[in-house]
């Protein structure tokens, strides 16, 4: 596979719960239609459609790295309070055991321990806005699992260790939320604080790679950065993104002022 074909490297927003399937009565109604177009135009811009898919969601942590590894995933509906419909969703997509075997190879030659598990399904961070990506659920997913040590600079190495991925036509994408304070949404009074967060995350990810990296390993010292991530675990996939982009500078690809009195954001790498 030529330069030209390589695979970037993404972190996406993937919303409130199932909100691209329902409708939103929590403001108004088109909320979530610019975050679901981004989401529909993704493979658009890719060098091709990927070969594969692999997914880190802030909504699985484990002691360390692990890998879904079963051939067919069923649907973990990890969220609450939402209509009986969103209950009942679909998204087939196909599991890669091959995929996750090379995966735990990477990070075994990289000194990072791993696990595989083949019981649990895709959560609701892999298969909503993958729902909106790729409806057909044709390619094969494989999703990877956050520590939950929370270490950025870990979850960088972690992403370093699967660069090589990219230039087999797989698709590394890190899905949680560039703010995530609950109380801050639910008030609609996060605009400031994500706004601050976000300026300096777009400045962050344009930085060469270990400024960048140095950079986000200290993402707590950022403006407004504990009132935008209270808890850290939206923003980790971030970390497994940028380590994986390798020297690809970061770009901001998407914002949003208008979710839920909020800014949300997301990044391409390559």
């Amino acid at each position: 596979m030529g330069t030209q074909d390589r695979m970037p490297t993404l972190y996406i927003p993937h919303g409130g719960g199932p909100c691209f399937f329902m409708e939103w009565t929590m403001g108004p109604r088109d909320t979530w239609e610019p975050m679901a177009a981004f989401l529909r135009g993704i493979d658009a811009s890719l060098p091709r459609t990927p070969s594969a898919l692999l997914v880190v969601s802030a909504h699985w942590e484990t002691r360390v790295p692990a890998v879904l590894a079963s051939a067919a995933p069923p649907l973990l509906f990890d969220y609450y309070g939402f209509p009986k419909h969103t209950y009942e969703l679909t998204w087939a997509a196909p599991g890669s055991p091959e995929l996750a075997a090379r995966v735990g190879a990477l990070l075994a030659a990289a000194g990072i321990a791993s696990t595989t598990e083949t019981e649990r399904g895709f959560d609701h961070g892999v298969f909503i806005p993958m729902k909106v990506a790729y409806p057909d659920a044709r390619i094969p997913t494989v999703q990877l699992s956050l520590q939950e040590n929370l270490d950025p600079a870990e979850h960088v190495a972690i992403g370093r260790a699967l660069e090589p991925l990219r230039d087999e036509g797989v698709l590394i994408v890190g899905s949680g939320m560039s703010y995530h304070n609950m109380r801050g949404l639910m008030t609609g009074s996060g605009q400031a604080d994500s706004q601050r967060f976000d300026r300096w995350l777009a400045s962050a990810i344009e930085k060469d790679p270990d400024t960048r990296a140095a950079e986000l390993a200290r993402w707590a010292e950022a403006p407004s950065a504990r009132a935008s991530h209270p808890r850290e675990e939206h923003l980790l996939p971030l970390m497994v993104a940028a380590g994986a982009a390798g020297t690809d500078r970061g770009k901001q690809v998407f914002a949003d002022d208008g979710v839920m009195g909020a800014r949300i954001s997301a990044i391409r790498f390559g």
